[in-house]
């Protein structure tokens, strides 16, 4: 039986097979890829496709961390114009080529640095993360950022001056800072205030737009009388009870305390902890003296009591099936509760 001419065939056929196939390789190497399509994502709201400036870092790392318990989570419409109450400030998004998204520059006087060495103060609430001239690494210059708790961060850039340090709790209309032209070396800025707000991370996707007193700044341009403690009051408390206490308490018993504030009892279902937090209703972002307590029945009475300017608290017990006491002061009023919520 031969077997010489099926090998040979056979040899061919596979030399044919491996012909074929890098045929079709070469071929289809040669055609034009087939483009992916891209996903179609939707927006609450249309945010201009920014990119970040080449060799500048615009997210400079934090100089102070904050702790998890004790920052205050604030909604953007918290934000109240960085200017003392009753200053009309003019603001501007689309004058500079640096600007990403929503950053604003702001200006109120007629002359190039007219607005030199006036007063910046803090948006809102919360505790500063950086302060300090950015040098070479952007063009801030003299930059305080404040972190609002929440993934809420502000930027105030250029100043003359800066008034706070890293990690210093600054409460809503205090100065952090004045007007001013810094930048990084060979920029040549006139006086003005660059005012960011960012939520979360991905520089320069999370800038947001700017919210003063409940309502979205008018982009482009908009001319705005800051609302920023008037009366004395900085008008509304940014902080509740619950942000006070922390994740996981609900309000169970509340006690007016006049006009001056309110003292809250809450509880946390996850540990069995009682907390008591009194909140300012009145001399908001002024020193005044504020108590809050909490009593679990058998144990000594812990208590929060000083000069503060928003609340007084967090006092927490663990006070599962047991009684408690509580109560607060603020003003020339006080409550104070009997042996109750026992459960």
């Amino acid at each position: 039986m031969r077997l010489d001419g099926v090998l040979t065939a056979g040899l061919v056929l596979l030399l044919g097979l491996g012909s074929g196939a890098a045929t079709s390789a070469a071929a289809a190497a040669t055609l034009p890829a087939v483009p992916t399509p891209s996903p179609t994502a939707t927006q609450s709201s249309p945010t201009p496709t920014p990119t970040a400036a080449t060799g500048e870092n615009n997210d400079p790392p934090n100089e102070a961390a904050v702790a998890e318990q004790s920052v205050t989570v604030l909604a953007s419409t918290n934000f109240q114009l960085p200017f003392p109450c009753g200053q009309s400030w003019a603001g501007n998004s689309s004058a500079s080529s640096a600007h990403r998204a929503y950053e604003i520059d702001f200006n109120r006087g007629g002359s190039a640095d007219a607005d030199l060495g006036d007063t910046v103060v803090a948006a809102a609430a919360g505790t500063v993360v950086i302060s300090s001239h950015q040098g070479s690494t952007n063009g801030y210059g003299n930059l305080v950022k404040i972190d609002h708790g929440g993934g809420w961060t502000t930027f105030y850039a250029h100043l003359n001056s800066r008034s706070v340090s890293a990690g210093a709790k600054v409460s809503q209309g205090q100065k952090i800072g004045a007007v001013g032209k810094t930048s990084k070396p060979g920029n040549n800025i006139s006086a003005h205030l660059h005012y960011e707000v960012r939520q979360g991370e991905g520089y320069p996707g999370n800038i947001r737009k700017a919210v003063f007193n409940g309502s979205t700044f008018g982009y482009p341009t908009q001319t705005l009388t800051s609302k920023n403690k008037c009366g004395g009051g900085g008008g509304t408390n940014p902080h509740t009870a619950q942000s006070v206490c922390g994740s996981g308490y609900t309000v169970i018993d509340s006690a007016a305390l006049g006009t001056a504030g309110t003292a809250h009892l809450l509880y946390n279902s996850a540990n069995g902890n009682n907390c008591v937090a009194t909140i300012k209703k009145s001399s908001l972002g002024t020193a005044t003296a504020t108590t809050a307590y909490l009593e679990v029945q058998g144990k000594t009475r812990v208590t929060d009591s000083g000069s503060f300017t928003y609340y007084a608290g967090p006092v927490r017990a663990a006070a599962a099936g047991k009684c408690v006491k509580w109560g607060g002061k603020a003003g020339s009023s006080a409550y104070n509760s009997p042996f109750e919520h026992c459960g």
